[in-house]
């Protein structure tokens, strides 16, 4: 047990200190304020504060976990042997920078509390995040801090007890369009078909003429073969798919469709099924319920885990909706164009609202790849070797390696075959 001493026990610091101790490294951990708790435990402390108290185990706190509310920091990105890292601190600290203000800082996503600009759909872009900025995006840095302290940690206690993880890998399925062709109704498959005739697309024309009369199968219709990869290669697999009416950002299969709701009912005995929230319930705290309920009724077990269409994410407010509607687990911290540890981390970890200064009942689990961040590769060789930069960044920390695959791509018709590069990318990356 390892005791750590402040000043001051705030919802900051025991949030941090639970992530980097408990979470990451296995450590279990007490808190104490006073100075003659610190001076008579025998084993293990350390101080996080201002000064320190002896000759003890010292890491010099920044104020940022002491402190309430939001502010524009003034931040500089340095070199801590070989990882960047920020918030410097002076001597005597044990270690140059003050990590968990860092992590914390990074895990809350406090830089999208403060002003920036939006992209079209809403969401914080990659472009304006600290980690882009000073190219530290690939890198799960407060996995790898964490790790780094422990390190100094153990130089001083040789003997403290460290619970090692595992590494785990999660293969996510987003359909948010389960079918090109089939069970789009007449109105919406005589209009497709109007369309492609218009735009001279002749060979959708002739693909959708096909799934039609049942000649070939609905490109799209990849279920079956990704079940069999994901049972193959013993991984853990959710299948996210929307369940909503029409809207201009949302053009599922309908979810009053019997086939449908067949299919949904069918990978639910293989996999676990989810919600892709539609795009309208953005904003609509009880659309997104609905949905909820709808999906639910559907494979006849509760939904805890959702997904935001498009990735979008407003903090504070998509978690406050998503706590609302009863979510346990998000699957949605990432960039959709962008590879890399949007918070810094490749461990799940709980919302932390900072505008109420409170620990939120949900789990984010931050992913680090995204296909449409791979459209603009050349070859399977490429994609390849650009999932391996965040598998092997992941697998250095036994963290949680995440991959979002949309079964529109992977039923596409691309010069690259997907289906055929996502049975590659399991075989490889899920060990």
């Amino acid at each position: 047990m390892l005791l750590i001493y402040t000043h001051k026990i705030t919802s900051r610091f025991s949030y941090t200190m639970k992530q980097i101790f408990t979470r990451i490294l296995g450590i279990d951990i007490i808190f104490t304020t006073k100075v003659e708790d610190f001076i008579k435990h025998t084993g293990p402390k350390i101080t996080y504060s201002k000064q320190p108290l002896q000759n003890e185990f010292f890491v010099r706190s920044k104020d940022l976990l002491f402190v309430h509310g939001i502010t524009d920091l003034q931040i500089t990105v340095e070199e801590w042997e070989g990882t960047a890292c920020f918030f410097r601190t002076s001597e005597p600290s044990a270690i140059p920078y003050d990590i968990f203000a860092a992590s914390f800082y990074l895990l809350t996503r406090y830089e999208e509390y403060l002003p920036y600009l939006k992209d079209v759909h809403g969401r914080f872009p990659p472009s304006e995040s600290i980690a882009y900025k000073n190219n530290f995006l690939r890198v799960p840095v407060v996995d790898i801090w964490a790790y780094k302290f422990l390190d100094k940690l153990k130089e001083r206690f040789p003997a403290i007890d460290s619970r090692e993880r595992k590494f785990r890998f999660t293969s996510i399925i987003d359909v948010t369009s389960s079918h090109c062709f089939a069970h789009r109704g007449p109105m919406r498959s005589i209009a497709g078909l109007l369309y492609d005739i218009g735009t001279f697309k002749l060979k959708r024309v002739v693909q959708r003429t096909s799934v039609w009369l049942k000649i070939r199968k609905d490109p799209y219709n990849n279920y079956e073969s990704l079940i069999e990869i994901h049972r193959k290669f013993q991984i853990k697999s959710i299948f996210f798919f929307q369940f909503a009416n029409y809207s201009t950002y949302d053009k599922n299969v309908s979810p009053e469709n019997n086939n449908f709701k067949y299919l949904i009912k069918s990978v639910a005995d293989y996999s676990l099924v989810s919600l892709a929230a539609s795009y309208s319930s953005f904003m609509d705290i009880e659309l997104l319920k609905e949905e909820k309920k709808r999906l639910s009724n559907v494979v006849n077990r509760p939904i805890n885990n959702s997904r935001m269409r498009y990735n979008r994410v407003d903090i504070p407010h998509t978690y406050r909706n998503l706590v609302e509607a009863e979510f346990t687990d998000d699957y949605t911290m990432g960039y959709t164009h962008e590879m890399g540890f949007k918070a810094g981390t490749c461990t799940p970890f709980n919302f932390y609202d900072i505008t109420i200064e409170e620990q939120q009942p949900i789990k984010v689990h931050p992913f680090a790849v995204h296909d449409y961040a791979l459209l603009n590769s050349y070859s399977e060789e490429e994609i390849l070797e650009k999932i391996k930069i965040y598998y092997d960044q992941v697998k250095k920390v036994n963290g949680h390696f995440i991959t979002i695959f949309s079964n529109e791509l992977l039923g596409g018709e691309q010069e690259i075959n997907w289906l055929n590069l996502y049975q590659k990318v399991i075989q490889k990356y899920h060990v």
